[in-house]
């Protein structure tokens, strides 16, 4: 009988599981080969996605400073290096497509229409927020542009997803509805219930798994078995797997899954492939990866990437970039401001959008 002590049932940290050799947290795919015009991108979406992404990524910055200075508590997870996901996925879409994500939100709403003041004043709690400054960080959301917001429990949202694709089959309202997820929530029974659920009644939803590497400080090979895009057969599902460092390669993939998903109004799982250059959130110490592997995937840092493409094909010159990033840096220092001098939500608004009527209270009164 084998001594307990010997006994491994999973990989362990970094150096161990795969003879001292420290796997990647994720491999990437090849990214596209075709220019943005063969995409059927005009000159000036690409310049308004290089915009889209670097506001994206100064405004987490900011974030991440003014959490350290201590003007907002609680979780913050920031979007750095996951930029070409959104980006590209919205400018695929249709503007009253349904998104819903989870925590990591704050780069989907950006992109999808709240603005850098409504954001930084949900992060510090004001009533200016695009939540009334009762979401905070891990609930951004602007119904009227059909973002739905971010989503505190991990895959807790896949059937909300479903459910917005249920609605727009049944109303015939040509949209498709699209759920953004970790790899850590490919594990969670709501996906599988919900993906069966989906193929079943031929929703016109598209699940997404964002797979930045880690679930929390958990390589997927620790966590799941297999490729996670494969999950797709066991419901006869249709899947994509590609690479999420690149703006252009999510472009091309999600337009063609939207449009067919639209046309079909059948689903589709996809697992894009990306990285995150910070930890899970503020309070993570990321003793789960080497320096050495941070900054190869540096190297791949979508918006660099995007601002050279920008630069090879002519598009921008270096001061015409220049002035994009301080007429970015502007708004985002600009928003910081508002959110500091807004007002804190009334006592008042505790009750609002929580009753469809007054609200009622029992009278413990006898």
């Amino acid at each position: 009988m084998a001594n307990k002590s010997q006994a491994v049932f999973t990989p362990i940290g970094l150096n161990k599981g795969n003879n001292g050799k420290i796997d990647k947290s994720v491999k990437l795919p090849p990214v596209t080969k075709k220019k943005h015009s063969e995409l059927g991108l005009s000159d000036q979406d690409v310049v308004n996605m290089y915009q889209q992404m670097y506001l994206q990524r100064r405004f987490e910055e900011r974030a991440m400073q003014m959490y350290q200075k201590g003007k907002f508590g609680g979780f913050l997870h920031l979007y750095i290096g996951q930029e070409a996901v959104s980006t590209g996925t919205v400018f695929a879409l249709n503007d009253d497509d349904d998104i819903i994500t989870a925590y990591r939100d704050h780069g989907w709403g950006l992109v999808r229409g709240i603005s850098a003041n409504e954001g930084m004043a949900e992060l510090f709690g004001k009533a200016t927020g695009c939540s009334k400054g009762k979401g905070g960080s891990m609930h951004f959301a602007k119904t009227k542009n059909h973002f739905w917001g971010g989503y505190g429990i991990v895959g807790g949202h896949i059937p909300i997803g479903a459910g917005l694709s249920f609605a727009n089959k049944y109303q015939e309202n040509g949209r498709i509805s699209t759920c953004f997820f970790g790899d850590g929530a490919v594990d969670q029974g709501a996906l599988h219930e919900t993906m069966n659920m989906a193929q079943l009644w031929k929703l016109p939803c598209i699940f997404v798994v964002e797979n930045n590497g880690y679930s929390m400080g958990t390589a997927a090979r620790r966590h799941t078995v297999g490729e996670i895009h494969e999950r797709a057969k066991g419901y006869g599902m249709k899947g994509a797997m590609f690479n999420g460092m690149d703006a252009l390669t999510v472009y091309e993939n999600m337009k063609k899954i939207a449009d067919e998903v639209r046309e079909t109004s059948e689903p589709c799982f996809v697992e894009i492939r990306t990285y995150r250059y910070r930890g899970h959130s503020m309070s993570d110490p990321q003793q789960y990866r080497s320096k050495e592997e941070l900054l190869e995937y540096q190297k791949t840092d979508p918006v660099e990437r995007m601002k050279t493409y920008l630069l090879n094909e002519k598009l921008q010159t270096e001061e015409e970039i220049l002035a994009t990033q301080e007429k970015v840096e502007e708004e985002v220092m600009a928003s910081i401001e508002f959110a500091e001098n807004s007002p804190f939500p009334e006592p008042e608004a505790l009750y609002e959008d929580m009753f469809s009527g007054e609200p009622f209270f029992h009278d413990d009164q006898r």
